[in-house]
């Protein structure tokens, strides 16, 4: 039986409001979070995406009320994350209507957390989302890449893009699957807001270097961009935001789309 590939909207958050930037940068509105959610619902999305993008950087807690009303007007399985460090702060997300949860930031600190969350809530519920961008600067311990004659390792960030960690993304996504992540949600900083498709070469590293699902993020600009990364990597899920918060198309006629170019789908 071939498994469907999820097409998932994502809904970044700051101040109460979704927003889209370009590098994680140039932050933009892009509409009312329960009214979007509502929309993706109707239109067929597998799954949706709620990201508090400024609460690890503010040290804060994901705006609950806010998760509990989006809940409420959806009926598919949701993904809460945003300032999670510990077993009260995924408690709390999944009190108020989240089925998983992503943890980022607080995952690198102490990484021990997604076992304790893991057992606590299981597996299925812990998504690790990985933030990762090309370094130019090459050490002897990183998985090293070749692009365009340029050679580079992939670099993760924290608190949503603005720190570096030093960290190798290939090491860290193998590290979280042993600890206990359910799941990934990749994104590439390099990628995010262009629109110019998905990062095929760091979504293949990433999907051939685990055995839990995979979600790609970072890049769409239009359907054929999904298609791409469906076809040239073995990844289970494909998010996006601008395509969806701008009106640009829908996700049904996305997923047309996609059944069109023989890419299994739930239509």
């Amino acid at each position: 039986m071939t498994l469907t590939k999820r097409i998932i909207p994502c809904l970044d958050v700051k101040n109460g409001r979704v927003v889209k930037g370009l590098h994680f940068e140039s932050i933009k509105d892009a509409g009312d979070p329960v009214e979007l959610a509502a929309k993706y619902s109707n239109e067929g999305a597998d799954e949706l995406v709620f990201l508090d993008i400024t609460a690890s950087d503010e040290q804060r807690e994901t705006i609950k009320d806010l998760v509990r009303k989006v809940a409420t007007v959806i009926d598919i399985p949701f993904t809460v994350g945003g300032g999670v460090k510990s077993l009260e702060d995924a408690r709390n997300i999944l009190l108020n209507g989240a089925d998983k949860v992503g943890i980022n930031t607080g995952a690198i600190k102490n990484p021990q957390v997604i076992t304790e969350l893991m057992q606590l809530f299981g597996r299925q519920c812990i998504v690790v989302a990985i933030d990762a961008k090309r370094n130019f600067d090459l050490r002897a311990d990183v998985n090293i890449f070749s692009e365009n004659g340029k050679e580079f390792w992939f670099e993760i960030f924290i608190y949503g893009g603005k720190k570096a960690t030093g960290m190798d993304a290939i090491k860290w996504a193998k590290e979280a699957e042993k600890l206990g992540a359910g799941e990934i949600l990749l994104t590439s900083i390099d990628k995010d807001g262009t629109k110019d498709g998905y990062d095929i070469l760091l979504t293949r590293e990433i999907v051939n270097s685990v055995s839990i699902p995979v979600i790609a993020s970072g890049g769409c600009g239009k359907p054929d961009d999904m298609v791409d990364v469906f076809q040239k990597t073995n990844v289970d899920a494909a998010l996006a935001a601008s395509i969806f918060h701008y009106q640009t198309h829908g996700v049904n006629g996305v997923k047309m789309h996609l059944k069109e170019r023989k890419i299994p789908v739930r239509i």
